[in-house]
């Protein structure tokens, strides 16, 4: 363990587990959320929720690790923006008490060399929409999740609802599993215009972070459709590729409409509906969600 900016920092399992054990033994409860770096407000509103769930004499720990086993061959792992200078400060400024910034040769020892070979693998709500487009995602999210949980001992752990069902999957993990975690869910931090916070914002040029907001815009439209009654699945769909095709720089990968708590399809598009989809800005994919 070392202090960096006043935060007490740990780069190893052992010793962020020797940590997590002492703080229990002097009866503080744990607040964790996890991240991959390149911190911005939506992260920092869950740091806050954190704090709020553990009281002023609990812990607060944030890991930062961008997680390769999430990543596919094609997809932006080596661009990825990273700044940890910024994000200890933004740690410092927020009262977090502990980061945790392991790097790939402690969380998966020998895995370039085939030595590393246990994944943790949900298989009912991982089979469409960010599973159906990014096949290995998932296994390498629950997988770095788990770990992360057994290192971190916390007592209650917040994620953000813009990756509504990366959350999902982490509640039904964390009761199948049976980690003794409370899973908070805390709502999607926004820009002014709408768009979801996102490190991946930063990869837009000036038009496509203008056409962006092409996403909220089309939940706001089903929310609007579905006010006058229920919709039919294939007719609000078509609605939504239209809106799209508006803005020039965009391209639908997938619209889906689902009960919230299930993940499971609707036949009909009503009040209370959970609606999902991503969207290629340029090379730049974004998703959101919402709440119909």
């Amino acid at each position: 363990m070392r202090i960096v900016c006043g935060v007490k920092t740990y780069s190893t399992p052992a010793a962020m587990q020797r940590a997590a054990k002492l703080w229990k033994q002097e009866g503080r409860r744990i607040g964790f959320v996890p991240t991959m770096g390149y911190l911005h407000d939506g992260h920092m509103s869950l740091v806050r929720d954190a704090r709020k769930r553990v009281g002023p004499n609990g812990i607060v720990v944030v890991s930062i690790y961008v997680n390769p086993t999430q990543f596919a061959p094609t997809e932006d792992l080596s661009r990825y923006p990273r700044d940890l200078k910024r994000d200890r400060a933004l740690c410092r400024a927020e009262g977090v008490d502990a980061l945790f910034l392991p790097s790939d040769a402690v969380m998966y020892p020998g895995r370039d060399a085939g030595a590393y070979s246990t994944y943790v693998v949900e298989e009912r709500l991982t089979r469409r929409m960010e599973g159906a487009s990014r096949p290995a995602h998932f296994r390498g999210v629950t997988t770095v999740v788990a770990k992360l949980f057994n290192c971190v001992l916390p007592d209650v752990s917040v994620f953000g609802a813009k990756d509504w069902q990366q959350a999902a999957v982490i509640r039904r993990m964390t009761t199948d599993l049976n980690f003794p975690i409370q899973i908070v869910v805390a709502p999607t931090g926004r820009a002014e215009d709408g768009l979801a916070l996102s490190s991946r914002n930063a990869y837009l040029n000036p038009e496509e972070r203008e056409q962006a907001t092409v996403l909220i815009r089309s939940i706001e439209a089903a929310r609007t459709a579905v006010r006058r009654g229920p919709v039919g699945v294939a007719d609000l769909t078509k609605a939504i590729r239209r809106l799209i095709a508006t803005a020039p720089a965009a391209k639908l990968d997938y619209v889906e409409f689902f009960h919230g708590e299930s993940l499971e399809p609707v036949d009909e598009v009503r009040k209370g509906t959970h609606m999902a989809l991503a969207v290629f800005l340029g090379k730049t994919r974004l998703i959101d969600n919402g709440r119909l």
